[in-house]
């Protein structure tokens, strides 16, 4: 078994003791962004699974976006990302 060599892990263990894996990861062309495929990102980049420049490029996210999913993250958790319409 031949296994590529990567700079970043190939697994990482979360504050919770999951284990978050790049297969666990959505996929690079994601365009229904639900609370928990940001969450995933969002853990994966804080603990080193993926680089934040590879986060930008795989999604195409801007760096704002993604900054604001870790504000959303820190104020409320998995909640403060989500998105509900709004009552005019």
């Amino acid at each position: 078994m031949f296994l590529k060599k990567i700079e970043t892990p190939r697994s990482v263990t979360l504050p919770d003791g999951s284990v978050l894996t790049p297969a666990d990861l959505p996929p690079a062309d994601t365009r229904r962004w639900v609370a928990s495929r940001k969450m995933k990102v969002v853990l994966a980049v804080r603990h080193g699974l993926l680089s934040l420049s590879d986060a930008l490029e795989r999604y195409a996210l801007s760096s704002e976006e993604f900054e604001e999913w870790c504000r959303a993250v820190d104020r409320d958790g998995e909640r403060g990302l989500k998105v509900t319409r709004r009552n005019r």
